[in-house]
């Protein structure tokens, strides 16, 4: 906000002097009023607009998201509207509830929202214009599930394998790093290897250091990039969106070898629509690199900070991985002998358990529609009104945070989702049983389809890093969320933590 405001200041005093300042200033403000001079209708939920004229509850809710929203639900109820930067938001906070936004795919559009969200983002125009284009990317993601995700896994291990045993299985002494520096590079690096496969015309691992370092810094500006902030007031982050993409143009791409299966398949449907050297190709590439890595990163942390603050939960995950080593003949020796496939990664309860919890503390995804036309929907508790234009969204952190779904909703739990030494998915509220009780991927048709890859992920790394090294954390300082993220994924931490690393000296 003040780079805006500086930018709109020097534009005027340069072109107007003090009398055009003053002037484009109370255009300004009158735009602002205008935009904020929505009154609630009959049949719509409470309406909340803020003291601030177009921006709403934007400092509000940025300062505290989950606290600020259940204070707005003790005083208007489950659903309300909110003004936040220029758009209406109807918030549903009841989990019951969240139905009434998947059946009504029709009135209630999740491609009018998404593809307005990747042109300015990543930079995609043709997604508005050719839905045929649209549908055939969506089919490529069936390349993430079964026996593609098999082979996608066992090109992940295999990557692993040669980061490991060409520098971290060398760290014989301690090796202290900054944690969520280690987990974006470890997680960018393995992720975009599997997927895109090495450069061999150059250095590999310089172009993949600099692509990192290009794309950490889009992501911390991701949240800007959406709203409906210029662009170019953004500092340089307009040419560092255009170095990734070139980065991934379909030149670069034919110099990578080792493409994963859903790479090709996306290749292949972009060429139809784009002649090869369009650029827009490289910006998709972007848009599925960014879905690929942006909330793996954290929810990797995540992980690894709680299992390094909590020993119990350290010392039952290494136990349930070591029986499973044992169970399937696999020791623990010199270099890297280690493969688990999918299923054996699954059988793992007390890991997953882990993960998942990570994420109920993390992640802040909010589905969001878009509302097609004028609507009512019947709830239980009673009708409401949308309206044409705005946004409808399902908040997911109220009911993670919820102490009549989860016991001490606070705390961190690693075996919160075990039960009886099988995995838990009964969980209750008002004393029925909900659908959806965790919700880091979205619902329903528009889930996540790279979910089960990005678990998997983490779960390989954890089992390597919890087999083959002594890990602690340095830091005692408490870390919690940082919410420039907001409404988008799993929230990054608010300040960066120290441990270390040193490959085990016993491997019996």
């Amino acid at each position: 906000m003040a780079e805006l405001s500086a930018a709109i200041g020097r534009f005027s005093l340069e072109q107007f002097g003090v009398w055009g300042l003053a002037f484009a200033a109370a255009l300004l403000l009158l735009a602002l009023c205008l935009l904020g001079g929505r009154t609630r209708r009959p049949g719509e939920p409470p309406l909340i607009k803020g003291w601030l004229p177009y921006f709403g509850v934007v400092l509000e809710l940025r300062k505290d998201p989950l606290r600020f929203m259940k204070t707005l639900q003790k005083q208007h109820g489950d659903t309300f509207t909110v003004l936040l930067g220029g758009k209406y938001i109807t918030f549903i906070l009841d989990p019951f509830q969240y139905q009434l936004v998947i059946k009504n795919q029709k009135q209630l559009s999740f491609r009018v929202f998404s593809d307005e969200l990747v042109r300015k983002a990543f930079s995609i125009s043709q997604l508005q214009k050719n839905h045929d284009m649209n549908d055939e990317l969506h089919l490529c993601y069936q390349f993430l599930q079964g026996k593609s995700l098999d082979i996608l896994l066992e090109s992940m291990m295999q990557n692993l394998k040669q980061v490991f045993e060409s520098q971290l299985l060398k760290t014989t002494s301690w090796d202290t790093v900054q944690l969520y520096a280690f987990c974006s590079s470890i997680i960018f690096d393995i992720t975009f290897t599997t997927i895109y496969g090495k450069l061999l015309v150059c250095d590999n691992n310089k172009f993949i250091n600099e692509l990192r370092d290009d794309f950490l810094k889009f992501d911390d500006n991701f949240t800007y990039l959406v709203s409906d902030i210029p662009i170019e007031l953004l500092g340089n982050i307009k040419s560092i969106r255009k170095n990734i993409i070139k980065c991934l143009s379909s030149e670069n791409l034919d110099k990578m070898q080792g493409w994963s299966e859903i790479l090709q398949r996306r290749q292949d449907v972009l060429e139809k629509y784009y002649v090869h050297e369009d650029l827009e190709i490289g910006a998709h590439h972007l848009g599925f690199l960014w879905a690929s890595v942006a909330n793996t990163i954290p929810a990797m942390f995540w992980a690894m900070y709680y299992l390094l603050r909590h020993p119990e939960a350290m010392a039952a995950v290494r136990d349930e991985i070591d029986r499973l080593l044992q169970s399937t003949g696999q020791k623990k020796g010199s270099g890297f002998p280690i493969y688990l496939t999918r299923e054996q990664l699954d059988s793992l309860i007390c890991l997953e358990s882990t993960v998942f919890e990570a994420l109920r503390l993390s992640s802040y995804s909010t589905t969001i529609r878009f509302v097609e036309e004028d609507l009512t929907l019947s709830a239980e508790t009673g009708d409401f009104c949308v309206r044409k234009g705005d946004l409808l969204a399902v908040f997911p952190p109220i009911f993670h945070g919820d102490p009549e779904i989860f016991e001490a909703p606070e705390e961190f739990r690693y075996d919160r989702f075990v039960e009886d030494g099988k995995k838990k998915t009964t969980f209750f509220k008002r004393g029925k049983k909900l659908k959806c009780y965790l919700m880091p991927f979205g619902t329903g048709t528009t889930k996540c389809p790279g979910r089960f890859f990005a678990i998997m992920e983490i779960k390989q790394l954890l089992v390597i890093l919890l087999t083959y090294f002594d890990l602690e954390i340095i830091d005692d300082k408490p870390i919690g969320l940082d919410y420039r993220r907001m409404l988008f994924g799993i929230q990054c931490p608010n300040s960066d933590v120290l441990f270390r690393y040193k490959v085990k000296s016993y491997r019996s």
